[in-house]
Order: C-alpha cells, then sequence, then structure tokens
C-alpha cells in the first residue's frame, strides 16, 4: 500500500463555504474535466444541455479545468456553465474538485473530447432515480464507432484490465473504463476516493464494489474525438498505473494465493523429499531440490503475511471497509498469543538444530553426511524461522490495532 498516492479527500481540499449548496434545488450535475478542450467542450456542453432537457432535470453544467491554457474557460461560460479552476493535476483531481463543487443530489461525469454522447443523460438519470448507487456505460454493449477506440486498449487493455478487476472484486462492470458514469454524491462521499490520476476510475468501481453498493450497466455508444491533438492518456504508463491499483487494492491476489501456493509446492515437495533421495526417470533429486522447496515455504509463508498485515493496514486506515472477520480476530488475537505461537514453532526448530549439533558432535565436530544432515537442518529453519516472523509480525499487528486519532 505504501506505493499507493494517498490524499486528502476531495471535498476537504476543494470545498468552499461560496460552494454551499441548495441540496434540494439541483437534481443532477454534470462535471466535465478539462485541459485544453476548446476544440470539442461547446459540443459536449450542447448535448449535455439536451440531455439534461429530454431527462426533465433541473441540472448544472461544471467545467472542472485543470489549467488550460486556451479559451476553454470562456467557452463554457459563454454556454452558461460554471467554472471551477482545479490547480492539482491530475484527471482525478479535476473530477473530484468538480464535484466538490456540485450543488446536485446526483452527479454524472465524461470526458470534454466529445467522445462521449451526453445525450444519453435519461438513461444514466432513470437508474439514479430507482434507487443505484453507481451507473457505469458500457461502450462494449453500446458501440464502439471506428477509430474511437485503438485496438489495443480495446482487444486487450480494457478487457483484460476489466477481467481482472471482475476476478479481484466479483464486480458486476463489464467495462471498468468508461469515462461516462454517473452515481449519487452521497455514494461518493461515502467511498472516500483518494487517487488523482487515471487509475481514479478504477478506485470509484473498486470501492463501489467493496462497499456493497448498487451498481449497474447501461450501454452507451463511443465515437472517434474531436480533438486535433493527441489524447491525454498514455496506453502503456496509464494501463500500469490501473493493474498496479487493482493489484494494491488486492492483497489477497497480489500476496495470499501466490504465498499459499509456494508454500504448497514448497511442503508437497519438501515432504516428498525428506525421506531420500527421489527418481524420476533419469533425473535424480535430493537435498538441493530440498532446500529450494524450504525457499518456496518461507517466501510463502512471508508473502500470506504480507497479505494479512496490509489487509489489516488498509481497513484500519479507511482504503477498505471494515471486515468483520478482522474484527472477530482483533478480538481474538492479543500480542502475548503470538508470541506464544511463535516461540512454541521456534523451540520447535531450536530443538531440531540442537539434534543437529549433538550429531556433529559425535562425529567429533568433523565432516557429516550432508544427505542425512541437510533434511534435519532444512525441517529446523523453516520452524525457525516461521517462528520468529511469526513473534515479530504480532508486534507489527498489535501497533496496527492501536487506537488512534
Amino acid at each position: 500500500m505504501a506505493n499507493l498516492a494517498v490524499v486528502p479527500r476531495f471535498e476537504e481540499i476543494f470545498s468552499s463555504p461560496a460552494l454551499v449548496p441548495e441540496p434540494e434545488a439541483i437534481e443532477l450535475s454534470v462535471i466535465l474535466p478539462c485541459l485544453n478542450e476548446a476544440e470539442t467542450l461547446a459540443a459536449c456542453i450542447l448535448k449535455a444541455q439536451g440531455g439534461l432537457e429530454a431527462a426533465g432535470a433541473l441540472g448544472e453544467i461544471i467545467v472542472a479545468d485543470n489549467g488550460s491554457t486556451d479559451n476553454s474557460q470562456q467557452i463554457a461560460l459563454s454556454l452558461g456553465c460554471r467554472v471551477v479552476s482545479i490547480k492539482q493535476k491530475g484527471y482525478g483531481s479535476a473530477i473530484g474538485g468538480g464535484i466538490a463543487a456540485a450543488r446536485g443530489r446526483y452527479i454524472l461525469m465524461g470526458d470534454a473530447d466529445d467522445s462521449y454522447d451526453f445525450r444519453h443523460i435519461p438513461l444514466f438519470l432513470s437508474k439514479l432515480r430507482a434507487g443505484h448507487d453507481l451507473v457505469m456505460g458500457n461502450r462494449f454493449r453500446g458501440g464502439i464507432k471506428p477509430g474511437a477506440m485503438p485496438p489495443l486498449h480495446r482487444y486487450m487493455g480494457n478487457p483484460v484490465l476489466t477481467g481482472i478487476g471482475r476476478l479481484f472484486f466479483h464486480s458486476p462492470c463489464g467495462d471498468f473504463h468508461c469515462g461516462l458514469r454517473a452515481f449519487s454524491k452521497t455514494a461518493f462521499e461515502a467511498m472516500g476516493l483518494r487517487t488523482t490520476g487515471m487509475e481514479f476510475a478504477s478506485e470509484m468501481v473498486v470501492k463501489a464494489t467493496l462497499f456493497r453498493m448498487s451498481i449497474c450497466e447501461v450501454p452507451t455508444s463511443l465515437s472517434p474525438d474531436g480533438r486535433s491533438r493527441a489524447p491525454h492518456l498514455r496506453t502503456w504508463h496509464d494501463g500500469w498505473r490501473h493493474l498496479r491499483f487493482l493489484l494494491l487494492y488486492s492483497p489477497k491476489w497480489l500476496f495470499l494465493y501466490p504465498g499459499l501456493f509456494l508454500m504448497f509446492v514448497g511442503m508437497a515437495a519438501g515432504t516428498w523429499l525428506m525421506p531420500g533421495t527421489r527418481h524420476i526417470g533419469r533425473f535424480a533429486f535430493d537435498i538441493h531440490t530440498l532446500l529450494y522447496a524450504v525457499t518456496a515455504v518461507l517466501i510463502g509463508f512471508q508473502a500470506a503475511l504480507f497479505a494479512f498485515l496490509s489487509k489489516v493496514f488498509a481497513v484500519t486506515e479507511g482504503l477498505m471497509p471494515a471486515d468483520d472477520r478482522l474484527k472477530s480476530l482483533f478480538g481474538f488475537f492479543s500480542l502475548e498469543k503470538g508470541l506464544a505461537a511463535g516461540g512454541i514453532l521456534g523451540s520447535v526448530g531450536l530443538g531440531l538444530a540442537f539434534y543437529s549439533l549433538l550429531a556433529w558432535n559425535q562425529a567429533g565436530f568433523g565432516g557429516l553426511d550432508p544427505v542425512h544432515t541437510v533434511r534435519i537442518v532444512a525441517v529446523a529453519m523453516i520452524f525457525l524461522t516461521i517462528g520468529v516472523e511469526l513473534a515479530l509480525s504480532s508486534f507489527f499487528f498489535s501497533i496496527l490495532g492501536l487506537s488512534r486519532k
């Protein structure tokens, strides 16, 4: 979790007494993040105004300007929009700043490059009115026009990252990265989003899923954007940021499952090799393979510990929702119990080490048969190392469990 850029909640950064809303006056706020979008901004605003009218909604359009140097702000003001200047750079920062300034009960966000059709607002708003917390657009269901999405994004990037998100978090969303989406402002505040870059979109879906909010999808279309310049999106850089976020928010898949797999393989191989040399065809497996098996067990145990401690940290810091299993564990676990368990395992390891020392003594502290001795030492290493790690982790777990402001 340490690599995850964490910032205060957006409403804490951008809210201002001058923007305190009349909560019941506006139903839907449309947020357009903007960085030099003069070529396409007017078209997006006009479509959004048409969408609001078609939905019969009292709404507002907020252009969250992230430092434009063209005349984007003047275009927005001339068409009756509110302009909010966001100094902190990043897609997530711009969206979050616009949402903090919004006066609507519901929020709809979409890119200002004219690739999304804001005339679909009635589809999104009808789902929000029906009680859903997050309404995602799905471009694969609504239609991707020729040239609107690069083949790499369409056939690999989006499907792979969406598939990983669905696998890791059991999310119902079929298009994690659709930029046209709507949600209630109450739900957004409950999510407590922290990221400021492109991974903001993934964080929203993940948090809504983890908090068990009501999520649904509506088909929407994607058209080639109307800009003459290159898009802000950087394929590999932003793709990695999305993947990194998904991994960091899933300790199970990042640490636990690989760790358990390594432990299982290591223990199975070690058990198989303990009686003596094993042969498979012309290949002989002995103490050298056993040492690799021991290493797999130790690395796997360390990874499993990381999964557990990462989850505890994420929950205690508010990065993930509370987990009843962790609450039960905090009630059952104590530092003393952890130290006792670590002490028992460590004692077994020390006992085996002492046994090997006696064998060395009987040999006059001279040469020993490694085929026999290494097997004892290998088991001693496992118990001793896991015992020490368990004891040290118990201290860290207790630190995470401290009540603090």
